[in-house]
């Protein structure tokens, strides 16, 4: 079975959490990508034996994600409002040409281009 891929620039890779008493394993790999006038951060987890896999990535690297989507329902107790959430399990992954050679040298956006996009009146935030 095929999985769906992003492509993007490796932005943060955490360390490995174990949750449990069974030692449940995740680490989370933020991709970075360029959409216009915004950057999406995509996370993704590894989990269990697969959180090893990340070792091989560098902030900075340009890869090629595959993964699968996971959601799941949430209710504290019958009264409580439910709630769901999609995570985007990494399945394995490509690194591509071009790598970043030192990541921290990228400008954080500016408070004017913040001012720009609430001046133009548009109401399509992008989240």
């Amino acid at each position: 079975m095929s999985h769906p891929t992003a492509i993007g620039q490796v932005h943060l890779i955490e360390e490995t959490k174990s949750y449990g008493q069974k030692g449940f394993r995740k680490r989370l790999v933020v991709l970075e990508q360029e959409n216009g006038k915004f950057t999406n951060f995509i996370p993704f987890e590894f989990l269990q034996d697969a959180c090893d896999q990340a070792d091989d990535l560098k902030v900075g690297d340009n890869v090629e994600m595959a993964y699968r989507l996971s959601g799941r329902k949430w209710q504290k107790d019958s009264q409580s409002e439910v709630k769901f959430f999609l995570s985007a399990e990494a399945v394995t992954f490509k690194k591509l040409e071009g790598s970043r050679t030192n990541a921290s040298t990228r400008n954080p956006p500016t408070a004017g281009a913040i001012t720009e996009f609430a001046e133009t009146g548009d109401n399509d935030a992008p989240f």
